[in-house]
């Protein structure tokens, strides 16, 4: 590739990523549009408790423990992007029916509970497909690139989708809503289809069965328990995921519910919060690049985040800028810390492992989100929502301190040369264990 063509942005030069960031942009739109809508069916048509509303969340999140494993395993022997074509068209069939359950008088509570269940494991396969297919795409030089775009532009539709998700409920409905999100897989199932590059087939040794799927896991497992640096980002997104969802799994009621808010009002301020994302985006690589990638890590993660103890001050009048000021600063953090993990994750990793480390990574990252949503339904329940907010929100500051007592503490970047593949393991019976977690 000429230095003037790689001068060109990605989005133009690149025609199967401009797909997939199409795909992925709509899914983005629309799984924000859910964030918002769902919990606001749950308020303001089931009129569903604190623990409920806490429940739904967690249902979402909870095939990460179940499932993500051995769906690490599978996306490493199928074609990622078949998988996420599979995923995509399930995720539309579910979103869809929730509406029309609502048209036909049989929406409830266990309903959305089950579509939060089945389209959670559709996002369990969708996004451990979707993170070690990048990689194949895209030639080293334009990951950085690739990561930012995509991670930006779902800051962006983000957004849209949030503040989308709180119009279309006080317009037509929350249970209405959902269509939108139905309408954006509908996109992402033809982007996907679209794309030309068929990435490399997955190395096979000749062995199957629940004996080979067994000893794949426990390589991915491994990899992540002994290497330090892959161990502590794990415990880190483990930990700040679960003060994360703690917070946002009740915003909506704590929005509606103790502020007082109509749900446009919701939707505006959540997407005015969210924006902060689009300013991490844009400047990860730049900060990184001036003061070293470990670095910029614990200044995103650690320093921007702790605005969230403004979030509980949040009040009617000008006191909803306390939300916004909070809300923005986590965003920004979070997600200029996930453009960096991104790129150091898919040059530090083998590739043929990638799809198991992601998913022994997710197991602990996702499956603390559940944990956390539970928790805070517990805690809005018993204490109230003003003071579950206050303990839930100081968790997200204080989770980057198992950064900053970690080896990422104590360096300027994180490693740029990949780490070689786990060596076979010495025979035993028992291949699955070794799966220790990190």
């Amino acid at each position: 590739m000429t230095p003037d063509e790689r001068r060109r942005s990605l989005l133009r030069r690149h025609r199967d990523f401009r797909l997939l960031w199409c795909g992925e942009t709509a899914g983005k739109f629309g799984a924000s549009v859910t964030g918002v809508a769902m919990p606001l069916i749950a308020v303001s048509e089931l009129h569903a408790s604190t623990f409920q509303i806490g429940l739904l969340s967690a249902a979402a999140w909870a095939p990460w423990l179940v499932m993500g494993l051995p769906a690490g395993v599978w996306v490493d022997r199928l074609p990622r992007r078949t998988v996420m074509l599979a995923a995509a068209a399930v995720s539309l069939v579910l979103f869809t029916a929730v509406p029309a359950a609502a048209w036909a008088g049989r929406l409830s509570t266990g309903l959305l509970l089950a579509v939060a269940l089945l389209t959670g494991t559709a996002a369990v396969f969708f996004q451990t497909a979707y993170t070690a297919y990048l990689p194949d795409l895209l030639s080293s030089a334009d990951q950085p690139e690739g990561n930012a775009k995509l991670h930006g532009s779902a800051s962006a539709a983000q957004i849209v989708g949030l503040g989308s998700g709180g119009l279309l409920a006080q317009l037509a409905g929350a249970a209405n809503g959902m269509l939108a999100n139905a309408a954006t897989f509908l996109v992402s199932l033809l982007c996907l289809g679209r794309i030309r590059h068929r990435e490399t087939p997955a190395a096979r040794d000749g062995r199957g069965g629940d004996r080979a799927l067994r000893r794949e896991i426990g390589e991915g497992l491994r990899l992540v328990a002994r290497d330090r640096w892959l161990r502590t980002l794990t415990l880190y997104g483990a930990t700040s995921n679960m003060a994360l969802m703690g917070y946002q799994s009740i915003l909506v009621a704590f929005l509606v519910r103790e502020v007082g808010l109509a749900p446009g009002t919701v939707g505006a301020l959540v997407a005015a919060a969210g924006s902060g994302g689009v300013l991490g985006a844009f400047a990860a690589r730049r900060v990184a690049a001036r003061v070293g990638t470990a670095r910029a890590m614990i200044l995103f993660e650690l320093g921007l985040p702790a605005l969230a103890l403004l979030i509980p001050l949040t009040g009617t009048g000008a006191g909803v800028l306390c939300y916004a000021v909070g809300g923005f600063g986590v965003s920004a953090g979070v997600v200029a810390g996930n453009v960096i993990k991104s790129g150091f994750q898919q040059h530090y990793c083998p590739p043929e492992l990638l799809g198991r480390i992601t998913a022994s990574a997710a197991i602990l990252n996702y499956g603390t989100i559940p944990v956390g949503a539970l928790l805070a339904g517990v805690l809005g329940t018993a204490v109230g929502l003003r003071p579950a907010m206050w303990i839930t929100t100081a968790g997200v500051p204080l989770a980057a301190l198992v950064l900053l007592l970690s080896p990422v503490g104590r360096v300027r970047d994180l490693p740029t040369v990949r780490r070689p593949a786990d060596p076979a393991p010495a025979p035993a019976p028992a291949p699955g264990s070794t799966a220790a977690t990190a």
